[in-house]
């Protein structure tokens, strides 16, 4: 029996329609997950008696420059826990990602994460050439408190201690680039956040992570104003580039727009982007990486002859 024509019809137009979104689903898999070689585990430092350590992912055609991924949200991290597909857009550019873990507050202070998190930067510049990566072009991501971290590396990155006879305590933590996610940098003043307990205090959900004194106000205003990016921008500070959503209750877009109006105080490159409606996190942040990648291009690889 021959079908009708409106129905041989239909049917083409149902089998084209699934293999259009046969052949999307397939190049959006294949794009999230370009070749590379992990390796992982390597040790960078300790804390409380602990291992701190870092995977190093390399893509399959390097371009000779590394990005180091703060693997932290809410000041905590779990070893091993980067999948490459996250910066998918950074490693098909060619990027090294070395993916840095830190021991989880309140365990660690968060003083002591910012201090590891400068040891990890340390510690690729230092070998940065076995792994194929230029120790003077470095940049830097996260989100959250990884963009904050992210940024006291921006603000507060540089020689280790000084009078050190570590190899890797010499080098410098400076990073050249940034691009981030919503990160904190004001501690002291958190404005219509729903961390803002209302007395000037630590933000309320983290106070054990500034340690046992945190609640004591006088020593608060040191710890807030030595953790808080927004207070160290100088001439120094790298090209950063922020997204931010508009919608953000828990570190309001007021965070990364006054840290952009201190940065323009002196001359320096500091993009904030704005996401409509955009909470502490939105589905198409995926995407929004290929903009991280086209950033670290345009600020660490070398200049065309």
């Amino acid at each position: 029996m021959k079908l009708p024509r409106w129905v041989r019809l239909l049917l083409k137009i149902v089998a084209t329609g699934l293999l259009v979104a046969i052949v999307c689903i397939a190049s959006i898999w294949i794009y999230f997950h370009p070749s590379f070689e992990r390796t992982s585990g390597l040790v960078y430092g300790q804390r409380l008696g602990q291992e701190l350590t870092l995977d190093v992912v390399r893509p399959a055609k390097p371009n000779g420059l590394g990005v180091v991924l703060m693997v932290s949200g809410g000041w905590k991290s779990g070893k091993g826990s980067f999948r490459p597909w996250m910066l998918a857009p950074v490693l098909r550019r060619g990027y090294t990602v070395f993916a840095v873990y830190h021991i989880s507050q309140p365990e660690a202070t968060i003083m002591d994460i910012t201090e590891d998190v400068n040891r990890a930067v340390r510690y690729v510049r230092h070998n940065a050439r076995q792994y194929g990566v230029d120790p003077d072009r470095l940049g830097v991501t996260g989100g959250s408190s990884g963009g904050h971290l992210s940024l006291m590396l921006a603000t507060r990155g540089g020689p280790g201690p000084t009078g050190t006879t570590d190899p890797v305590d010499r080098e410098s933590s400076a990073v050249q680039a940034v691009a981030i996610f919503y990160p904190p940098t004001d501690l002291l003043n958190l404005g219509p956040s729903t961390e803002n307990t209302g007395d000037g205090g630590p933000p309320r959900s983290f106070v054990k992570g500034f340690g046992p004194n945190a609640t004591n106000l006088a020593v608060w205003k040191v710890i807030g104003h030595e953790l808080s990016p927004i207070f160290y921008v100088n001439s120094n500070l790298p090209p950063t580039l922020i997204y931010h959503g508009d919608a953000d209750t828990l570190v309001p877009l007021e965070q990364s727009e006054r840290f952009q109006a201190e940065a323009i105080k002196f001359g320096r490159t500091v993009e904030v982007v704005v996401h409509p409606g955009g909470k502490h996190g939105w589905l198409s942040m995926l995407w929004d990486i290929r903009q991280f990648g086209k950033w670290f291009d345009q600020y660490l690889l070398p200049p065309k002859s």
